[in-house]
C-alpha cells in the first residue's frame, strides 16, 4: 500500500534528476572531489529529498527509526545511481549527520555528546571553538553558511517558546538538558550569527566531587554544607564560567527535604534535587514588547507562595532589593548567585542593583538592608590554567559608620605557577566565625581547628 507521505520510487527519483538547484554538484566534480566535500554534498541533497518526502513538522523523536530507515534508503539510491564510492563507514557516519540535521543541532551534536566539553563557542559559520578543562581550543567542525547556523538556532528557540529576529536579535534560551543558550544574530553581530551554549554535564555533581577536584578543601565544604541546613543566607559570586551554578546546585543539596524551595532564573538550570521544589522562570516581551515577566515579578510573587526558602539563579538587577527584603523577613536560608570578582565588589554590586529598584533610600540605608541580610559570601575565580577553586569564604559580620564590615574565614592563597599549573594552597585565617553560635543551635559542632591559621585540604573524607 502506497505512503501517503511518501512519493513513489520513480516519481522521487526523476523529481531529483531533474533538479534544477544550483548547490548541487556536476558528476564529473562530485567523483573526483574530496570525501569531505562529497558527504557534505550528500547530507544537503539527502536532507532536501527527505523534507519533500516526509513531513517533518509532525516527526518526533518517536518516530527517529522510521526517519533513520527513510535517510538510508535514500542514500542507497544516491551512492547506486551516481556510484559514489561510500564506505560502510562514511554511509553510517552520513546517516548520523541528517539526523541530526532533522532532530538536533546540526554539526554542534557531536560536540554535544563530548563529556569533556563544558561550552561551545560559535563565532560564526566557519569558527567554532570549545572550552575543555577550563580552556578554549578551536574545532573543525563548521556549518555550510550563515542560513544553516541560523536554522539551527531558531529551532533552538523555538523549542522553548522564544524568537529571535531583527526586531528581538538576542535571545536567552535552554536545551531539554539544561544547557543554557545564547545567541545574537545580525545586524547586531555583524559578521553573521553568534551562538554561545553553556554546556552541563549529564551526570550532576556533589561537594565531594569538588573536594576531589581540588576546588575546595573538606573543611571548607563541611562549614559551608552547615550554613545551609542552619538557614544562613548564601551569596554564591564569581565571574563567568567560575562555576556559580554548580556551587550552588551542590550547596542545594544540603537543603532538608520537608522545606518548600522556591527558585527563580532567567533560563532554568538548576537541578535540586529534593521533592518539594517550585521552579520558575522569567518571560521576555512578545512581539508587541508586551507580557514580560522579569526576576523582580516573580521574586514577589513567590513571597505569596509559602517558600520556606527561596533560591534566585542569577540577581542581575532590582530584584535584588526585594531578595534582601525577603531574607530579612523571615525567608532566611535563601541562597543566589552574583557576578562580581571579589566578596567587596559582590556587595558593590548588590547595593548598585538595588538603586535600580527604583526606590528613593539613602545608601546607607540600603548598605544595612544588605549587611542584616547576607550572612556568608562564598567567591569563586577560573585560574589561569582553566580550574576552578572557591578562593574566599567570608562572613558579613554588620555595620561600621556607613561601611558593610566582613571578615574572611577561609581563602586559597596563589603561589605561583609552574610548567602553566597554578600552585598555591587553601588557608584558615584563624578567624572564628560569628555564625558558630547558630551552627551548635542547629545541632553542628565544628571542630575549632578548622579555623586554626594554618594549610586545610590535606585530609580528605566525605560530607
Amino acid at each position: 500500500m502506497k505512503n501517503p507521505l511518501m512519493e513513489s520510487e520513480k516519481e522521487r527519483w526523476d523529481s531529483d534528476r531533474s533538479t534544477s538547484d544550483s548547490s548541487r554538484m556536476p558528476l564529473r566534480s562530485l567523483q573526483t572531489a574530496s570525501p569531505d566535500v562529497i558527504l557534505q554534498d550528500l547530507r544537503l541533497r539527502i536532507h532536501r529529498r527527505l523534507i519533500d518526502t516526509l513531513d517533518l513538522s509532525k516527526l518526533s523523536n518517536l518516530e527517529m527509526e522510521r526517519v533513520r530507515v527513510e535517510i538510508r534508503r535514500i542514500l542507497e539510491d544516491m551512492v547506486m545511481a551516481e556510484a559514489i564510492p561510500l564506505s560502510r563507514a562514511d554511509r553510517d557516519r552520513l546517516v548520523m549527520e541528517v539526523q541530526h540535521e532533522v532532530f538536533g543541532l546540526g554539526p554542534l551534536e557531536t560536540l554535544m555528546k563530548d563529556p569533556e566539553i563544558s561550552d561551545i563557542l560559535v563565532n560564526s559559520s566557519s569558527q567554532i571553538y570549545v572550552e575543555r578543562y577550563g580552556k578554549l581550543e578551536k574545532t573543525d567542525v563548521r556549518f555550510r553558511d550563515d542560513a544553516h547556523l541560523m536554522q539551527i538556532i531558531e529551532r533552538i528557540v523555538t523549542r522553548v517558546g522564544r524568537r529571535v529576529d531583527e526586531s528581538s536579535p538576542m535571545v536567552d534560551a535552554r536545551l531539554a538538558d539544561g544547557s543554557r543558550v545564547n545567541a545574537i544574530i545580525p545586524p547586531l553581530a555583524l559578521d553573521g550569527p553568534v551562538l554561545s551554549i553553556r554546556r552541563f554535564g549529564a551526570e550532576r555533581l556533589t561537594i565531594n566531587d569538588l573536594i576531589q577536584f581540588n576546588s575546595i578543601p573538606p573543611q571548607m565544604a563541611e562549614v559551608a554544607a552547615a550554613c545551609v541546613k542552619s538557614r544562613l543566607n548564601m551569596i554564591v559570586s564569581g565571574g563567568t564560567g567560575a562555576g556559580k551554578t554548580t556551587l550552588l546546585n551542590c550547596l542545594s543539596n544540603y537543603i532538608p527535604e520537608n522545606e518548600r524551595i522556591v527558585t527563580i532564573e532567567d533560563s532554568a538550570e538548576l537541578k535540586l534535587q529534593q521533592e518539594h521544589v517550585v521552579r520558575l522562570e522569567t518571560r521576555p516581551p512578545n512581539i508587541e514588547g508586551q507580557g514580560a515577566v522579569t526576576a523582580r515579578d516573580l521574586v514577589r510573587n513567590a513571597l505569596r507562595m509559602r517558600p520556606d526558602r527561596i533560591v534566585v539563579g542569577e540577581v542581575r538587577g532590582g530584584e535584588a532589593l526585594d531578595m534582601m527584603q525577603a531574607m530579612n523577613t523571615g525567608h532566611d536560608g535563601s541562597i543566589s548567585t552574583i557576578h562580581a570578582n571579589s566578596g567587596r565588589d559582590a556587595l558593590s554590586r548588590l547595593e548598585t542593583m538595588m538603586l535600580m529598584a527604583g526606590i528613593n533610600l539613602p545608601e546607607k540605608a540600603l548598605r544595612e538592608q544588605a549587611a542584616s541580610a547576607i550572612d556568608v559570601i562564598v567567591q569563586l575565580t577560573r585560574l589561569s590554567d582553566g580550574s576552578r577553586k572557591v578562593v574566599e569564604f567570608s562572613e558579613v559580620t554588620g555595620m561600621e559608620g556607613s561601611t558593610i564590615t566582613t571578615q574572611t574565614i577561609f581563602k586559597f592563597e596563589q603561589r605561583g605557577v609552574e610548567n602553566g599549573k597554578v600552585i598555591g594552597e587553601f588557608v584558615a585565617t584563624g578567624v572564628m566565625p560569628s555564625f558558630m553560635d547558630r551552627l551548635e543551635r542547629y545541632g553542628f559542632k565544628i571542630p575549632n581547628s578548622h579555623f586554626l591559621p594554618v594549610t586545610i585540604g590535606a585530609k580528605r573524607r566525605s560530607l
